[in-house]
């Protein structure tokens, strides 16, 4: 078995996909969140080979990507099989659910349904951050099954400490506005372009030459490349 601390994951445009998938996965498209603003669905994806790679890929420390594509009969068929897809900012909110998990000391759990929603799931609607890959339902913290309003309550406090970018649902029953069972994470409507992937193509299908790339594992060393001039040997001078 490969290192999941080593291993590349695959990004495509979906605008290569076969007609199926770039129907169903909407790349491009412009949607209404529930105030009447516009958003364009993301371009950019991981492709997913198989179970077993999204069980073995770490996103963050405690978060594998299989935890952030549980869905059931509500989200389209096609989009249950593999290989799978999941837009690229999920690797964001992975990190984010990693500094939430430190604060509250605990596991942290996403519902089925509860990450990732492709436009064509039955509960992807009006415009929701979840077809982004940007945001998360947790129902279960440590041992704590979430389903009172102090619970609700003290876990939101918590998870808008992390950052002004978070945004959470306050504890109600009203569907798509509330939470009552859960706890609604998400960072808005954020979309990723790895620095792997190339732009300089059309937005129309390039099936016979699609554009992917391998995103590599950049966990240890982030430095860019320094120019020549710039590493000299320790303990000498550069040119002047």
């Amino acid at each position: 078995m490969s290192d999941p601390q080593k291993q590349t994951i695959k990004v495509v445009d979906a605008f290569d996909l076969d007609d199926e998938l770039r129907s169903l996965l909407k790349p491009g498209t412009m949607v209404r969140d529930p105030l009447g603003r516009r958003h364009r669905l993301p371009r950019y994806f991981y492709e997913i080979p198989s179970h077993e790679a999204a069980v073995q890929i770490r996103l963050a420390p405690h978060f594998g990507l299989n935890e952030f594509i549980l869905v059931d009969l509500r989200e389209a068929q096609r989009l249950q099989q593999f290989p799978r897809y999941v837009p690229c900012a999920v690797r964001i909110l992975a990190f984010c659910l990693q500094q939430f998990r430190a604060s509250v000391g605990a596991s942290v759990h996403i519902a089925v349904n509860g990450g990732y929603r492709s436009p064509s799931h039955k509960m992807a609607i009006n415009g929701t951050p979840h077809m982004w890959g940007t945001a998360a339902d947790i129902y279960r913290i440590g041992p704590n099954i979430l389903k009172t309003k102090e619970a609700i309550e003290r876990f939101n406090e918590i998870a808008l400490d992390l950052s002004d970018d978070v945004m959470v649902m306050p504890y109600g029953h009203e569907t798509g506005q509330d939470a009552d069972d859960h706890i609604h994470l998400d960072l808005g409507y954020v979309t990723v372009i790895p620095r792997e992937i190339s732009e300089d193509r059309m937005e129309i299908p390039q099936e016979t030459r699609p554009r992917f790339a391998f995103e590599e594992r950049r966990r240890r060393d982030r430095r860019a490349p320094q120019p020549a001039a710039e590493m000299a040997p320790t303990g000498t001078e550069k040119p002047q």
